[in-house]
């Protein structure tokens, strides 16, 4: 079985915090997800900051517009050379479409690897009391037929997803709690083991990692999980 990767959300309002665990848990920690709160902060020099470090960077901003403009945000994102970022599945195929074209583009035009472009389906936060599983699948089918490399999903749908788009589909998985940790606002969480056994490639942990006593041993007992 394939060893899942684990990428650390710097879930933190300023650069200095960002920074120090940047710090201390690469290369353990290859990669780190950037949110809206800390992008919105301070911009591309975070995602400067994690690069200089030699770390990649997993741009979470969840772009949701107009064809034309989603696409011009994503030539950006590929063009500040993070390794992967999200799109909302809901804004429609046309959307996705030119998205996953203007990555290309924009990819071939730098003379760099093409980011992975991840479709988000429904938030683990979310209870709506939607038909859960066949949403995300239908989400996730329609992400790939426009281009897109992956989605992200909880695990409770990892294995529908994999089974209906695949195995070179990405499937990133969040809400991901160490037995035993608090669930937080998350609704739909699962330990990595169960992000194993779901198929998913990578994990995304926040808080059970930074915000524990030692962030480091929290890293790798996690990564000790995962393979």
């Amino acid at each position: 079985m394939t060893a899942v990767k684990t990428i650390i959300a710097l879930d933190t309002k300023d650069l200095k915090t960002a920074r120090r665990f940047v710090e201390m848990l690469y290369p353990r920690i290859k990669v780190f997800k950037i949110g809206p709160v800390l992008f919105t902060a301070y911009g591309p020099k975070v995602i400067e900051m994690a690069r200089k470090k030699g770390a990649e960077v997993f741009l979470d901003l969840k772009f949701h517009d107009i064809p034309n403009t989603v696409a011009n945000a994503v030539r950006q994102a590929a063009g500040l050379r993070v390794k992967m970022f999200t799109l909302h599945t809901s804004g429609g195929e046309e959307m996705l479409c030119r998205a996953a074209q203007a990555a290309q583009e924009e990819a071939a035009r730098l003379k760099i690897k093409k980011p992975i472009l991840l479709g988000i389906t429904v938030l683990t936060s979310d209870k709506s009391g939607m038909n859960t599983k066949s949403e995300v699948v239908r989400r996730a089918k329609l992400a790939k037929k426009a281009g897109l490399d992956g989605v992200v999903c909880s695990v409770h749908e990892a294995k529908a997803v994999r089974k209906a788009c695949g195995n070179n589909f990405v499937i990133v998985t969040p809400g991901i709690r160490p037995k035993g940790a608090e669930a937080g606002d998350q609704k739909r969480i699962a330990t990595p083991k169960d992000a194993i056994a779901a198929g998913a490639n990578y994990i995304v942990v926040g808080r059970p990692i930074t915000e524990a006593e030692d962030p480091l041993q929290a890293a790798k007992s996690i990564i000790n999980e995962t393979g």
